[in-house]
């Protein structure tokens, strides 16, 4: 009897379904990510939040790109201003944090009308807290900028960025929380298309009012301020379109916009840690970048430089780690924890390998990396001298970027903000400044004391994780 010959249709059958599973992530599904097989949910979930991560890192490397080609001081005025838009990042992704985590609980617990009405109070919490900072940029930027060690092209030249920057700030806000809402709820390919949209008008922006193309003037470094905001504006609009028009896992209606001073209290509640997670970790960056600041103008742009080129790098990363978030949050919410875990540890190893391909990319081309964004010869030097400190353990940080998701993602965002109180203010600061200062190892010291904290951190993080109290968190 003959052997039956292999189906060719079948043998294809396996790479079909990949690529029906990709369409599916970018498209976005109704997929219930507690029921189908941890693997896929992590690839429905991880593949658009990659994508979106990476388009709103392309904002700071384009940005940078252009920024460049005005000079060393012009790409100092944009570390300078990021300083205190860490602040307000801060309080951004921790708020992103709690929406994240009560909206993926409340879908996990089958309740999709009370996660509508938590994601209207979080964008209320937002626009409230998007005022100060603007006041503050808007008649304060100069101060802040003199605050910061600005040197006198900046101060003359840089106040725009910084004014406009702070004072749009607002439609960054609404960005993080808005899209925090959609991954939360499972809809992370809404949250992707938002920002390429965002950012595919914000790169044919940057170069247009920059440097003056066609009939525009040339408005400097300012022009890419405009852009940015322009582009993130629009970003919000699409987002409150898909808010009110529905997603296959949320939907606002005109009953749910009311203020809800309970639902709002819960959220500040569990945002306190997220927020203060961020605060912690952001003001310790302005601590060394003010110590940088008094080395010079190039070790700022240096710095920036190379900050741009890791916050791009660990997108992926970070894509990946928000997908353990909602995962967790579902499942938890779903009476499901040893299936939580299980998609940690999964997404945890995916992420180490891929930080050390990272790795060897920083340690093998810093310089060539670092060129692409400026023709300084110390700059180049500067950054590219961080990004090979930052290989020797980068795939450290992948793992303790899954590992603080999977707190904050089932709702303990208190234990995050302890453990960076202690790794960032009490060793990372002090460790800096002596090094770079008393010791005289300028720029440097301020690399390895981040180095010696941030992998610290990582270790410890992650075994504190292994102990499982956070399966125990409400929200």
């Amino acid at each position: 009897m003959a052997e039956p010959h292999p189906d060719p249709i079948a043998s294809q059958a396996p790479a079909r379904s990949l690529w029906r599973e990709l369409g599916d992530a970018i498209r976005g599904t109704e997929a219930d990510y507690t029921q189908i097989g941890i693997r896929k949910a992590i690839f429905l979930l991880a593949v658009p939040m990659i994508l979106e991560l990476v388009m709103e890192s392309t904002f700071a490397v384009v940005d940078i790109y252009f920024v460049g080609r005005l000079g060393a001081s012009a790409v100092a005025t944009v570390g300078l201003t990021e300083t205190f838009l860490f602040l307000l990042y801060s309080v951004a992704m921790g708020l992103a944090t709690a929406v994240t985590a009560i909206v993926a609980r409340r879908v996990g617990e089958k309740r999709r009308e009370d996660a509508g009405i938590a994601a209207v109070q979080a964008v209320y919490i937002g626009l409230l807290a998007s005022v100060p900072f603007a006041v503050a940029g808007i008649f304060f930027a100069p101060e802040l900028l003199a605050l910061m060690g600005a040197d006198e092209w900046a101060l003359a030249h840089g106040q725009g960025y910084t004014r406009w920057m702070l004072g749009g700030n607002t439609v960054i806000v609404l960005l993080f929380v808005i899209n925090a809402i959609f991954r939360g709820a499972g809809d992370a390919a809404i949250a992707m298309r938002v920002l390429w949209l965002a950012n595919g008008i914000n790169i044919v922006l940057d170069p247009i009012l920059i440097f003056g193309l066609g009939p525009f003037p040339a408005l400097g470094i300012q022009g890419a301020a405009i852009a940015t905001t322009i582009g993130r504006g629009t970003g919000v609009a699409y987002q409150l379109r898909m808010l009110f028009k529905g997603s296959p896992h949320i939907r606002v209606t005109l009953s749910r916009i009311a203020w809800r001073s309970r639902i709002v209290l819960d959220i500040l509640r569990t945002s306190r840690g997220g927020v203060g997670q961020m605060i912690v970790a952001m003001t310790s960056w302005i601590f060394l970048m003010r110590i940088l600041a008094g080395v010079g103008s190039e070790a700022v742009a240096g710095a920036t430089i190379a900050l741009r080129i890791v916050l791009f790098t660990m997108m992926p990363a970070w894509g990946l780690s928000n997908a353990a978030a909602t995962l967790v949050g579902q499942n938890l919410g779903a009476g499901r924890p040893d299936r939580a875990e299980s998609a940690v540890w999964r997404v945890g190893a995916y992420n180490m390998v891929f930080m050390v391909a990272v790795s060897v990319a920083y340690f093998v081309y810093n310089q060539d990396l670092v060129r692409l964004f400026s023709a300084d010869a110390t700059v180049i030097a500067i950054g590219a001298e961080w990004l090979r400190i930052l290989s020797y353990s980068y795939f450290v940080y992948g793992w303790w970027m899954v590992s603080v998701q999977a707190f904050n993602g089932a709702g303990d965002t208190a234990t995050p903000t302890k453990i960076n109180l202690v790794f960032f203010w009490l060793i990372q600061i002090p460790l800096s400044y002596l090094l770079a200062i008393p010791l005289g190892w300028q720029h440097s010291g301020v690399f390895w004391g981040v180095f010696v904290s941030e992998t610290s951190v990582g270790l410890f993080t992650l075994w504190l994780f292994t102990r499982g109290k956070w399966k125990a968190a409400r929200v």
